[in-house]
């Protein structure tokens, strides 16, 4: 029996993956949520400002906020994403012994649900959800252009680095799934456009206008009358985030980066760990069976990349962007199995002893963390 588990560990390492989300969510519960509760504080009662929407969209069924909502609200996305995702994993590939190493290695991976039960209450797993969305609704038609620009707007209402973040990944999706599948003419280029355009021109009104106007002291005494308890004045602390203007998020930045670059080692390792799955997405490309469709593939990975690559210039929160970058690719990932292949591509083995150690030291891995590895 044990030499069969050794061969094929990959329910055994599913189940572990399990439990390590459970010990992550009992962890991240007892943590203060600093910010991700202040977001459901502030609306739009003031006029138009950045990071926004979700607190709006909570003044609508309350007047009061309690700290509790941060992690109801936060677990209700985690398990709609999950259950999202695995729906999505049964359409692309199936669930079947052969394809359970290659969801250990998405849907286990620290990068993805791990890392997302860790920064529980923050914005990233919108743009993940809506992308998976995309990933499965029918897009012959301009509404899913629509729908992916509506998706775009509101992740940008959310926090305008979603600009960065999964706006270029909800693109790609669009141009696999739409432009590259149905065909491109004059009437859904143009639309595209326009939507681009009106999305693009959000981000720099967020960006550049969307700061608080009233004094910081008249903010924050706003947001206690939101709070269910006003006392917990330690969790109002990062109020200045709706006053602080790009140049010195950057600086910041720039000014914690000897620091912060030194996980860089860690990053690349955590990557390379995962080389089954890129070795298997690889494949996948390189089984098109148009040459300009994996050209385009290619470019659109680089351009979601480099949209990364400048977030890591203006924003210090390293482990959650290069976590979802790498959820980013394994989006990125279904949406090419959903184009023409000129032949059958391997999936990650089953039974190989150095895959399964790779599987059971990510399976072990509960979470990258938000700024520094772990």
């Amino acid at each position: 029996m044990l030499a069969d588990l050794r061969k094929n560990p990959w329910r055994l390492l599913l189940a572990i993956n399990a439990a390590v989300i459970a010990g992550v969510f009992v962890h991240k519960i007892q943590l203060p949520p600093y910010v991700p509760y202040i977001h459901l504080l502030v609306d739009y009662h003031l006029g138009f400002i950045k990071r926004a929407l979700i607190g709006a969209v909570v003044a609508l069924f309350t007047d009061k906020v309690p700290v509790w909502l941060v992690f109801a609200l936060g677990g209700a996305a985690w398990l709609v994403t999950a259950g999202l995702y695995a729906r999505l994993f049964q359409r692309t590939f199936g669930f079947t012994a052969r394809t359970l190493p290659l969801f250990v290695f998405t849907a286990g991976s620290p990068f993805f649900l791990k890392n997302f039960m860790h920064t529980l209450g923050h914005f990233d797993i919108y743009g993940c959800a809506l992308a998976i969305v995309l990933l499965l609704m029918p897009a012959g038609s301009l509404l899913f252009v629509a729908t992916a620009a509506v998706f775009s707007i509101a992740l940008v209402l959310i926090h305008h680095i979603h600009l960065l973040m999964y706006v270029p990944t909800i693109i790609t999706i669009v141009l696999i799934r739409h432009y590259i599948g149905y065909g491109c003419h004059r009437g859904n280029v143009a639309f595209g456009v326009i939507a681009l355009a009106i999305v693009a021109a959000l981000f720099f009104a967020a960006q550049f206008l969307g700061t608080m106007p009233i004094p910081e002291a008249d903010f924050v005494a706003y947001l206690k009358t939101r709070m269910a308890d006003p006392s917990r004045t330690d969790l109002l602390q990062f109020a200045y985030i709706w006053y602080q203007p790009l140049a010195k998020e950057i600086a910041d930045t720039w000014g914690r980066l000897p620091h912060n670059i030194l996980g860089v080692p860690v990053f690349a390792l955590l990557i390379w760990l995962h080389t089954p799955l890129w070795r298997v997405f690889a494949n996948l490309i390189g089984a098109l069976k148009s040459e300009t469709h994996r050209r385009l593939v290619i470019a659109a990975l680089a351009g979601v990349s480099l949209a990364y690559l400048v977030m890591f210039a203006m924003v210090f929160d390293y482990s959650r962007w290069i976590s979802n970058w790498a959820v980013c690719m394994i989006l990125i990932l279904h949406a090419v199995k959903m184009l023409p292949a000129a032949r059958e591509t391997a999936l990650i083995p089953v039974e190989d002893q150095k895959t399964n150690i790779f599987g059971l030291i990510i399976t072990l891995i509960p979470r990258v963390g938000i700024v520094r590895p772990f």
